[in-house]
C-alpha cells in the first residue's frame, strides 16, 4: 500500500471521527485549542489503536487465508463503506453533547474507530508495515477531528453527512482498487 493510497484511507476512517467533532464544535459554541486538541488526542489515538488491534489478531489468520487477501479486504472495506453511506442518508438528528469529559470521549472514540479495527485486520493479510501506517492514521485523524471541532463551531452540522459519503465511497473504492489488483486486473 503506498502513501497516497495510506492518505485516502486514513481521511476516509477519520470522516466518522470528523462528524462527530462537528458534533462538540456546534454543541461547545464557544472553543478554543484545548477542545480542537481534546477531540483530536482521543479519537487519533483510538483510529491508531484499532487497526494495530485488528492487525495483531488477523496476523494469526493472515497465512491461512493469504490467497483470499484481496477478497477480504474488498468485502471488509465494502461493508464499512457501505455503512458509512447508509448513515449519511439517514435524516434522523444526532443529539450533540458538549461534554468532553474522559468517559464521555472514550465511548465516543470506539464508537468511531471500530472500522479501523476491520482495516487492522485487512492490514495483517496485505502485510501492511504497521507501524507507520496507524501513526499516519492517528495523525490524520487528529487533524481532521481537530479541524471538526472549529467548522461544528462555526457552521455547525452542514458537512456532516458530506464527510460521511465521502468517507464511505473513499473506503469503496480502495477495497474496489484492491481487489483489483489482487485477481490481476490492475
Amino acid at each position: 500500500m503506498g502513501l497516497i493510497e495510506l492518505f485516502v484511507l486514513a481521511v476516509g476512517l477519520s470522516m466518522d471521527a470528523f462528524a462527530v467533532s462537528v458534533c462538540k464544535g456546534l454543541s461547545l459554541g464557544r472553543i478554543n485549542g484545548k477542545h480542537m486538541c481534546i477531540a483530536g488526542a482521543w479519537f487519533g489515538g483510538f483510529q491508531a489503536l484499532m487497526p494495530l488491534l485488528g492487525y495483531l489478531g488477523g496476523r494469526y489468520f493472515a497465512d491461512m487465508v493469504a490467497k483470499y487477501a484481496h477478497w477480504i479486504a474488498f468485502i471488509l472495506l465494502l461493508c464499512i463503506g457501505g455503512s458509512m453511506i447508509k448513515e449519511s442518508f439517514e435524516k434522523e438528528a444526532d443529539e450533540c453533547d458538549s461534554s468532553m469529559a474522559p468517559k464521555e470521549m472514550f465511548i465516543l472514540a470506539v464508537a468511531t474507530s471500530i472500522d479501523a479495527l476491520a482495516v487492522g485486520v485487512t492490514f495483517a493479510f496485505l502485510r501492511v508495515a504497521i507501524v507507520p501506517a496507524i501513526s499516519f492514521i492517528g495523525a490524520t485523524t487528529f487533524v481532521c477531528s481537530a479541524v471538526g471541532v472549529k467548522i461544528g463551531s462555526m457552521f455547525g452540522m452542514k458537512y456532516k453527512s458530506r464527510a460521511e459519503l465521502c468517507g464511505g465511497i473513499i473506503l469503496i473504492l480502495i477495497g474496489l482498487k484492491i481487489l483489483l489488483e489482487g485477481v490481476g486486473i490492475l
